[in-house]
């Protein structure tokens, strides 16, 4: 936030004209059987591309199905058979199979559950866990090798697709994961347009909030010092999700300013994700207290302040973004 916020933070049916659905020759939308065409022929054309119709998975022993039910075992806690059945969606008598073919090459072992003898729980043994970390090696081996060609660009497309399939089809990862990284050159414009949108959507703070925020970040850009202050970005697939920054206010006191985490991507902890990359380079920095400056009103980055070891030292009147406002100052030791 800046030094006055420390932030909170149909179209019309188509017509069906044939069996197939076609969608008007002049609307240019493509038929349902043509999609269901280039959904086949990228299917044809990765799984050939990662291997998976080689006889044995990565140059090993193991089918593709083999290698997922290993991978399953070795990150999951001592899961029952159908509990794999369920998650995975394999047939029973198929993953019997299997997993009676690992018990034979001593991959697995089972135990009763303490909670209910009725129940076997599954686990690999050290040699299962042996020839995981073998495949899971190779594995990692083979996506670096399809990625190399690829420049920084590319790959990061690449990787955003692959999250948009994800998330059209439904995956529980489908949001994926973020990441934080320093800002660089482009963010800056980013922080200032998203702060003035989303605090006067929000709150009706318009432009003269969105101003102060462009004071802080000029002042930022041209006079901040590297080893003492900081700002970060975090994104997904190369989408902007929030920022924050730290800056100095003296010698031994730090100051968190301009936390802003996107709408659509409040609730997965990337708040709190925020905050605790700048208190970990307050401490490296050698700073002694961090403090920031919010609004009463601003209830999920209070509560992220004070999850975060933050307590509230003084509060006041404030009429800079409208009538009823009270301001805070928050403060934490390192």
């Amino acid at each position: 936030m800046p030094r006055r916020l420390a932030g909170r933070d149909p179209p019309a049916a188509p017509k069906l004209v044939d069996s197939v659905n076609h969608l008007g020759a002049d609307s240019g939308i493509v038929t349902n059987a043509a999609r269901v065409a280039a959904v086949r022929e990228f299917n044809r054309f990765y799984t050939r591309r990662i291997g998976v119709l080689r006889e044995g998975l990565l140059d090993s022993p193991y089918s593709l199905a083999q290698a997922r039910v290993l991978y399953e075992l070795a990150h999951q806690d001592a899961p029952t058979a159908s509990g794999l059945r369920e998650h995975l969606g394999l047939d029973r008598g198929y993953l019997s199979r299997i997993l009676a073919g690992f018990r034979r090459e001593g991959l697995v072992a089972r135990t009763r559950a303490k909670d209910d003898g009725r129940k076997s729980l599954l686990r690999l043994t050290p040699r299962g866990r042996r020839v995981f970390a073998s495949l899971d090696a190779r594995s990692r081996e083979e996506i670096r090798d399809l990625l190399a060609p690829l420049p920084e660009a590319g790959q990061r497309r690449l990787v955003g697709a692959m999250r948009t399939v994800e998330g059209l089809l439904g995956s529980e990862a489908a949001g994926g994961p973020f990441t934080i990284r320093s800002a660089r050159p482009g963010d800056m414009g980013w922080v200032v347009h998203r702060h003035g949108a989303v605090y006067d959507e929000a709150y009706g703070w318009g432009t003269a909030f969105e101003a102060i925020v462009a004071e802080i970040v000029a002042g930022f850009m041209k006079r901040h010092d590297p080893a003492r202050e900081r700002a970060w970005i975090a994104e997904r697939d190369s989408e902007p999700l929030g920022s924050v920054f730290l800056v100095a206010r003296s010698k031994s006191v730090a100051q968190l300013r301009l936390l802003l985490v996107e709408p659509a991507a409040r609730g997965a902890g990337l708040g709190q994700r925020l905050v605790e990359e700048c208190l970990r380079f307050a401490k490296r920095a050698g700073y002694r207290r961090i403090m920031l400056w919010t609004q009463a009103n601003l209830a999920p980055a209070r509560h992220i302040y004070e999850k975060a070891g933050f307590r509230l030292v003084r509060s006041e009147p404030n009429h800079e973004f409208g009538e009823g406002l009270v301001s805070e100052i928050w403060q934490r030791e390192l």
